[in-house]
């Protein structure tokens, strides 16, 4: 039975369960009356406040329930706080006036100080109500708020990647459109290995991350449909660290800098160059840099790709992650990524 009360029922019997024990403890303590009449007279009293203050405080809840308080403003609820205080407080000793001194007899206080002990307990009961709904509106407000940065990262995440599906998809075409005339065995080949690419990528499709692994097969078979084209002008690389193979990176995120490296570096070269991946671990970051052949001239650096990095990395790792491209010495352009373990 008592694990299907809710928090107010609990915070209810809690509540006065020590508002009685504090009385008590105060009467035994501070009672220097001969006999234990007047004591189970104060107890018999003691109760029937409580019972009224029970329902008082219960009734006016509910009451204030029906008019959706919540929804008012901050001045009406200053109002219906006032309001709620000195209506239940009233009920109160109305109810306890009624059958402790009209009815039993047992007990007679003045009635200002009555009305006025009432007023302080239901006082004191309003503002903890009013307290607790303040805080547990702030904490919703906090989880929709997180909730809904959750939901517009996700939405950008999706945005980003649906750009960069058809514009990898183009570029790639436009690859095998240049095979088919020359030699179409060849472009059966770079069909083959730009399904595998597809593939790969509508897996990965609904993840915000992938394993580098994973990323790392996309980029090989992208480098074989390109080693096609470029033949002897394209040399690659890899300088894997084994530990990192199972590293989340943002998907198609090594794939688009390294297609970057090869459309803006590697193409423009007449005598080509080679591809250089690393990744490697530091500290409690993975470090990921690709290193090409080429230079970046004016704002270069600036492309659609490259700005999905950045977007994508600032969205899932915040400040804990970077990106940084830049023309390493005279003939070699460094991009880096920096992301977090943890």
């Amino acid at each position: 039975m008592f694990r299907q009360l809710n928090k107010y029922w609990w915070c209810q019997i809690l509540g006065w369960s020590t508002y009685i024990l504090i009385n008590l403890f105060f009467a035994l303590t501070n009672d220097k009356r001969d006999g234990g009449n007047y004591f189970r007279a104060f107890v018999i009293a003691l109760l029937i406040m409580t019972l009224f203050g029970f329902l008082s405080t219960h009734l006016f809840r509910n009451l204030i329930h029906r008019l959706d308080w919540v929804n008012f403003s901050f001045e009406k609820q200053i109002l219906l706080f006032l309001g709620l205080m000195v209506g239940s407080g009233l009920t109160l000793y109305a109810g306890y006036y009624f059958v402790v001194v009209f009815l039993l007899k047992i007990l007679t206080t003045p009635i200002i100080v009555g009305i006025a002990s009432a007023l302080l307990i239901t006082t004191l009961w309003w503002f903890l109500y009013f307290l607790w709904h303040y805080v547990e509106r702030n904490r919703m407000g906090q989880v929709d708020q997180l909730k809904l940065e959750a939901t517009v990262k996700e939405l950008e995440l999706k945005t980003i990647k649906a750009q960069m599906n058809p514009h990898f998809i183009f570029n790639a075409l436009n690859s095998i459109r240049a095979l088919i005339d020359e030699n179409p065995q060849r472009a059966r080949t770079a069909i083959t290995e730009l399904s595998n690419i597809l593939r790969s990528s509508m897996q990965t499709e609904k993840a915000e991350t992938v394993s580098l692994e994973n990323e790392l097969n996309i980029v090989k078979d992208y480098l074989a449909l390109e080693l096609i084209r470029f033949e002897e002008r394209l040399t690659v690389q890899y300088d894997i660290d084994p530990d990192t193979l199972e590293l989340q990176v943002p998907p198609m995120m090594l794939q688009t800098l390294v297609e970057n490296a090869i459309k803006h570096g590697i193409s423009r070269i007449i005598m080509g160059g080679y591809v250089n991946i690393h990744s490697s671990v530091k500290g409690a970051q993975h470090i990921i840099t690709i290193e090409n052949t080429g230079q970046i001239i004016d704002d270069k650096g600036k492309g659609f790709g490259l700005q999905s990095t950045r977007q994508r990395l600032s969205l899932l790792f915040g400040s804990k992650a970077s990106f940084e491209i830049r023309n390493k010495d005279g003939q070699t352009v460094e991009a880096k990524v920096v992301m977090p373990l943890y």
